[in-house]
């Protein structure tokens, strides 16, 4: 049996956020809680949003790089505290999926322990939610259509939440936003989306629809990064990889790999927060050689479509776009993997990987890494 769902309203086109107004009034929020970080704060970009509206809407920009469960509570805090109704999210994948865990909360209890898919949460987890509208301003997660938050708790676990009452009830995309992304930023964001592109293909479960979407986002993804990032107000490049990054969250329903069961702990290390996308870049090759036995002809099929093995065509890509040889480059020590390989067991999506990892495949695949 396949059980196979599709999501959540979407609008895609440049100029789209001049109508968040209007959209709020049609999903009845008269008084949002604008969920942002600092940097689009520093842009400039959050006044320009709260200055579409008459009354300009309350704004929480403090989302951490690596969404916690400590800035979710301060969110719920203001929330409260200024009686909204709902949730503006405008960001990368830090901020969504913080106004995710926030609208959780609206309506359950903390701790968010309690709703990690690894604890048994997703059945903890109720309707209805207030209304929540998502705006990407990178083109790399897909949260805006995705059905989970990524957080580190508040006893230093990064977890996935999931459930379908999560996804957004209206993602808003709109390229232009993303025009004015650095060009490292746009590598790292875009590999992200090519990592859920990829891994959601190779899952095993059966969702021919998921994969169909997974591979056009991958031709778009592969076929525009190169340009985004030497280009970054390059319309149709910055088009192709809003639209790459959300379809890999849309196929991402079908589950993500050994790449996500690694990068999350990864993500949660103590000190300079390491980007997911970026982590991800650099995991994706031993990754797809250790899968190459488990997935067949799809190996054939990712070598058509990149044109040339699969894993080597990434680390070309890599290199190619200025990021990081490997773990090491990140700061990352061999002495962590230990700890790292006992938590990729443990992640929620270390069980959809196509060949299953044991913990000493972890240590090996972060030794190649490094």
């Amino acid at each position: 049996m396949a059980t196979i769902s599709y999501l959540t309203r979407i609008e895609f086109e440049a100029g789209l956020a001049a109508k968040l107004p209007d959209f709020c009034a049609e999903l009845g929020l008269a008084r949002p809680l604008l969920v942002t970080d600092p940097g689009l704060t520093a842009l400039g970009m959050t006044a320009r949003i709260a200055g579409l509206f008459e009354a300009s809407p309350p704004v929480f920009d403090d989302t951490p790089a690596n969404p916690t469960e400590v800035a979710v509570m301060e969110a719920l805090a203001l929330y409260r505290q200024q009686g909204c109704d709902g949730i503006l999210a405008v960001g990368g994948g830090s901020s969504l999926d913080l106004a995710k865990a926030l609208r959780l909360l609206t309506v359950h209890e903390p701790p968010l322990k309690l709703y990690a898919a690894i604890e048994g949460g997703v059945a903890r987890i109720k309707g209805p939610l207030p209304p929540m509208i998502a705006v990407p301003t990178t083109a790399g997660t897909g949260s805006e259509v995705g059905r989970g938050a990524v957080i580190v708790l508040a006893d230093g676990r990064k977890l996935g939440i999931l459930s379908p009452l999560l996804l957004p009830s209206l993602a808003v995309c709109d390229p232009e936003l993303t025009y004015g992304l650095p060009p490292g930023l746009t590598a790292a964001t875009g590999m992200d989306a090519l990592a859920h592109c990829l891994e959601t293909f190779m899952a095993p479960a059966v969702n021919p629809p998921a994969e169909a979407i997974a591979l056009d986002g991958l031709l778009r993804g592969y076929g525009a990064i190169r340009t985004a990032v030497a280009e970054g107000e390059n319309v149709q490049a910055r088009w192709a990889m809003m639209m790459a990054a959300m379809e890999g969250a849309m196929a991402f329903q079908k589950g993500l790999g050994a790449v996500h069961a690694l990068s999350h702990p990864l993500g949660a290390l103590p000190g300079a927060p390491l980007h997911h996308g970026t982590l991800n870049a650099v995991l994706l090759p031993p990754v797809l050689r250790f899968n190459r036995e488990a997935i067949g002809q799809k190996w054939q099929k990712l070598d058509s479509i990149l044109g040339g093995a699969p894993d080597a065509m990434i680390a070309a890509l890599n290199d190619d776009l200025g990021l990081p040889p490997g773990l090491a480059a990140m700061g990352v020590r061999e002495d962590q993997f230990p700890a790292l390989a006992a938590a990729a067991m443990k992640d929620h999506c270390h069980a959809t990987n196509p060949r299953r990892a044991t913990e000493a495949d972890y240590l090996n695949l972060l030794k190649e890494a490094l």
